[in-house]
Parts: structure tokens; C-alpha cells; sequence
């Protein structure tokens, strides 16, 4: 999703132009919309979202012999394979909105890039300032000879 892009191009490591994803900086600290499960079943978030993410693959799957960097071209890229980005951008921002909604905060504006990194990293700072301080480990030999 566009979200998730936002996330990663401004988090992930590089390498060379090549993005470094890592499960352990970038995926496990991703602020995932977070909607109790009997309103995200009842709203059709879920569905929506798990919809839109396999229209994504079966749009894929209609070019076996493309890779992702064909498929991903700005200038070719396939007409259906935008139109199923676009229904999953679409599904990920409603989920995203209403998460904030059922929590009683005013739902984020997502027109940029920019928008959506601040939403997602004041999402970040509010779920980790409810992590418990990590003690300082002591440094060297004589620290840890004590």
C-alpha cells in the first residue's frame, strides 16, 4: 500500500538505490491500524483490505513472465495492476481513518506522503511511550566483573 511505501522509503536502509528491507526495523515496527477485531469484522475493513491485497497478486499473476521490476515501471505499468494498488490504497486509508475514529481522535489527513509518515510516526511514538525504559547494559570488562 502507499502507506506502507511511505513507511519503508523513509525508514528502510539502502543499498546503493536498492531498498534493505528488514523484518526487525521496518515491518515489526510498522503502526498498523489498530481496530478491535469485532468492529474490524463487522465494518468489512478486513475483508476489504484482504480483497484488495489479492487483487493485487491475481493482477501480478497476469504477467508470468514479468518481473517486478517490469511491472512496477512508472511508464508501462499495467492499467489493472494500478487500479488494484489503488482499491488496496483505498481499503488500508479507511482502515487507518476509522481506527482513529473509534478511538476518539480526529482522523489523519493521508493526501501525501509527508501526511502519512507524520500520522504513522506519531502512531510509532504513541504505541512505544508505553513500552517499559530498557536499563543501560554496563560497557566493558571491569563494568561487568562487578
Amino acid at each position: 500500500s502507499t502507506m506502507h511505501m511511505a513507511w519503508v522509503r523513509t525508514v528502510c536502509g539502502r543499498l546503493k538505490s536498492d531498498y534493505r528491507y528488514s523484518a526487525g526495523i521496518v515491518y515489526n515496527n510498522f503502526p498498523w491500524p489498530e481496530l478491535p477485531e469485532a468492529e474490524a469484522a463487522a465494518s468489512g475493513l478486513r475483508t476489504a483490505i484482504d480483497t484488495a491485497a489479492q487483487g493485487v497478486l491475481d493482477a501480478r499473476a497476469a504477467f508470468p513472465d514479468a518481473t517486478l521490476a517490469d511491472l512496477y515501471d512508472p511508464l508501462s505499468m499495467p492499467p489493472a495492476l494500478v487500479k488494484a494498488h489503488a482499491a488496496l490504497d483505498k481499503a488500508v486509508d479507511a482502515a487507518y481513518i476509522a481506527a482513529e475514529k473509534t478511538a476518539g481522535r480526529k482522523p489523519p489527513k493521508l493526501s501525501t506522503d509527508a501526511e502519512r509518515v507524520a500520522f504513522l510516526f506519531q502512531r510509532y511514538q504513541a504505541l512505544t511511550s508505553l513500552l517499559p525504559a530498557k536499563q543501560a547494559h554496563p560497557r566493558g570488562r571491569a563494568a561487568r566483573a562487578k
